[in-house]
């Protein structure tokens, strides 16, 4: 089996994380060679042990990570914490504005112990009038606009997954690697913030540059006037599909393809914004020709062809995706010792997909070794862990 790429290789990570934000910050770096250690309180992340739509993050965004369990409340807890990012490259935290602060572990108070330390704030939102608020995904989709655009009119619907944590993670990284690429000319590292409501407002942009273009506001996505005829979800014999003829020359292939003579036939659906007008005279035709293919068949006709085709499917139909099981997930090992596959991250660098250990960590799992790569002899080790400081396996 092919090495994993491992670009961020000697790079240590200190994680105080959780939820998802913070978490997927580590796990890329994580599954880029990066080494990371989460400092998880007495008991592990209550992440961990999240029901419902919660019960995969922990699982998702904490492969490949070290586990210790430090009593943060405690003088002695915070000690270990300033010994560790003392010796990082990078901090990585998601907590309420002021949370590390409190502690001494600011970026003003350990930038002087650490001058190259990278110190990634995941935050609701970047500093301003709202600053010192609490955001969730959910309050940044639907104050940041997202949400109005997902749903139908006058019904915000937040995303189906928590795509704004997930992004403005990606952004973290994204501010990291540049940073880590600042500290390689100045030898200094510096503090990277990235936010939620910030987040959404970029993805956004577009529909506030659609406003700024044309005057006109833009209309949530299920009542969208789309740039393009045939863009949209149809029915077939059994399941549905998605279709999209983006193009004059893909309309001409798509009505040879689908026996629409008739349709090719009207030069004044020759262009497309003719047809985008047209669109309630098309829409219904194509309707019913496609409504007489199953989705197999469909798919059939249009493999190959350059005209952009989905099958519409649920994430648990996603394990037997064979696109996927080219290098799209890797093995993991939950905790209660069951092996699945999970995503990982999608890159490919020199013809090689990243990947993170199979293992989750199991709450202070790593204490013992991670103090003794602190320079603790055993005794001291020992010691903390029998007062209650450090949580071990």
């Amino acid at each position: 089996m092919s090495q994993n790429p491992t670009p961020l290789a000697g790079l240590r990570v200190i994680e105080f994380t959780h939820m998802v934000m913070g978490p997927a910050v580590g796990h890329i770096l994580a599954s880029l060679g990066a080494e990371v250690i989460r400092i998880e309180p007495l008991g592990g992340d209550a992440t961990r042990r999240l029901l419902g739509s919660g019960s995969g993050y922990f699982s998702m965004y904490n492969r490949g990570k070290q586990s210790i369990c430090l009593d943060l409340k405690s003088p002695e807890g915070v000690d270990v914490a300033r010994d560790l990012i003392g010796g990082a490259d990078i901090l990585v935290e998601n907590f309420r504005p002021g949370a590390l602060d409190r502690m001494g572990l600011s970026y003003e108070a350990m930038s002087t112990v650490n001058p190259r330390l990278i110190y990634c704030s995941e935050k609701g939102f970047l500093p301003g009038p709202y600053e010192n608020r609490t955001a969730l995904d959910e309050v940044a989709q639907m104050m940041g606009g997202l949400a109005y655009m997902t749903g139908p009119p006058g019904r915000p619907l937040r995303a189906g997954s928590s795509v704004i944590d997930v992004t403005g993670a990606m952004f973290g990284v994204i501010g990291i690697l540049a940073a880590l690429e600042e500290r390689h000319r100045t030898g200094k590292g510096q503090k990277v913030v990235a936010s939620l409501f910030e987040t959404t407002t970029y993805l956004v942009g577009q529909h506030m540059a659609q406003f700024a273009v044309t005057g006109k506001a833009a209309a949530p996505m299920p009542a969208r006037i789309s740039a393009w005829a045939i863009y949209d979800v149809f029915e077939t014999k059994d399941l549905p599909i998605f279709l999209g003829v983006v193009s004059d020359t893909l309309w001409e292939k798509f009505c040879a393809l689908m026996g629409f003579d008739d349709l090719w036939a009207d030069e004044s659906l020759r262009a497309n914004n003719s047809r985008v007008l047209a669109r309630d005279r098309i829409l219904p035709v194509v309707r019913e020709k496609v409504a007489g293919y199953t989705r197999a068949e469909v798919i059939a006709l249009m493999e190959g062809t350059g005209i952009p085709f989905a099958p519409v499917r649920k994430p648990e139909e996603l394990f037997d995706d064979p696109q996927l099981a080219e290098g799209g997930l890797e093995p993991v090992v939950l905790d209660d010792g069951r092996e699945t596959r999970l995503p990982t991250v999608p890159l490919e660098m020199a013809g090689l997909r990243p990947g993170a250990e199979q293992h989750l960590p199991q709450p202070g799992r790593d204490a013992r070794s991670v103090l003794a790569a602190l320079g603790y002899d055993e005794s001291r080790v020992e010691a903390l862990i029998a007062q209650g400081t450090v949580g071990a396996l």
